[in-house]
């Protein structure tokens, strides 16, 4: 039993060159090829579609109804693979338009603010709107293109890939451990003021540090900001648990229980599925890949095996 020809892409640029002609003479001059080709290539598609796409008279080639409503699709697919040819020839330079990253805000100051220079450089033509107020972002209504998340999105229709692990450990100022009680277990913690996140106002799971720490602890001073949190505990407000690859840029900062206390959390970058494939998200994407496992920030301390 033999199988119905199939069409190619070739087949559909004879039917719009048809179609805008009415002629299969002028179609055939501007393909660089013979009327004959043009007649078969038409009859062909025609039956590999089981659909009449031409109504034949002495005075050329008229769409019938059908072929009239095939003409958006093949049109639509025509843009496509010149948008898809330009991109493969043009390269970095097709990759331009606006990308609105959201990203939480200890990665987007203590990071992304580190190597974007870089972004700019390699990616003149891309304006990049980076947004920390990550509670009000959604990818669903299309107020993100990319997002920077702490939890791995469950279901949807999103792409998510792992970014990078990062730890977290418990620190203070050195003159505030200085003046106080000293620390030498876990429970001794609980004599200490802490700084954490508004419990209400925890965006992500993966931002509830406290109880992983000490089911105890209540938090003395409580900022939304992780900001705001770094420079409480730079000035001696109490202990803290931040993130390694920022709090120890800071000389002044000492690390608690180091040996007890080591948190690991991840960043996951997501975007939806439908964008996945846009040159301008795909080179945001590239790059945040590439950056984190350069030297300018280093997310996994050097005593953690990897």
């Amino acid at each position: 039993m033999n199988n119905p020809p199939q069409f190619t892409w070739d087949d559909l640029q004879f039917f719009l060159a048809v179609a805008r002609t009415g002629q299969l003479s002028t179609a055939a001059r501007q393909l660089r090829t013979s009327h004959a080709t043009v007649s078969r290539r038409i009859d062909r598609l025609e039956f590999a579609l089981k659909v009449k796409l031409f109504e034949r008279n002495p005075r050329g080639y008229v769409m019938t109804a059908m072929g009239a409503r095939f003409v958006e699709t093949a049109e639509k697919m025509e843009q496509e693979t010149e948008r898809l040819r330009a991109d493969l020839t043009e390269g970095a330079t097709m990759q331009r338009g606006v990308v609105r990253l959201s990203a939480p805000e200890g990665f987007s100051n203590f990071f992304f603010a580190r190597v974007l220079p870089r972004f700019v450089t390699s990616h003149p033509n891309l304006s990049l709107e980076l947004v920390t107020i990550q509670q009000i972002m959604s990818l669903s209504r299309k107020e993100a293109d990319i997002t920077v998340v702490l939890d791995e999105p469950k279901g949807g229709p999103y792409f998510s890939d792992k970014l990078t692990d990062y730890h977290l450990q418990i620190y203070g100022s050195k003159e505030y451990l200085r003046r106080s009680a000293p620390i030498t277990c876990r429970d001794d913690l609980l004599n200490h003021p802490f700084i954490s996140y508004i419990e209400e106002m925890i965006f992500a799971p993966g931002l509830d540090y406290l109880g992983d720490v000490h089911p105890r602890i209540k938090p003395r001073f409580q900022s939304s900001s992780i900001f705001a949190q770094l420079t409480a505990t730079r000035n001696g407000l109490g202990l803290c648990v931040l993130p390694y690859f920022f709090a120890s840029r800071y000389p002044e900062l000492e690390r608690v229980l180091p040996d007890d206390v080591d948190l690991r959390r991840h960043y996951w970058i997501t975007c939806h599925r439908d964008l996945r494939q846009s040159p301008r998200v795909r080179a945001v994407i590239d790059f945040l890949r590439e950056a984190v496992v350069g030297e300018d920030v280093r997310f996994i301390p050097p005593w953690v095996k990897r």
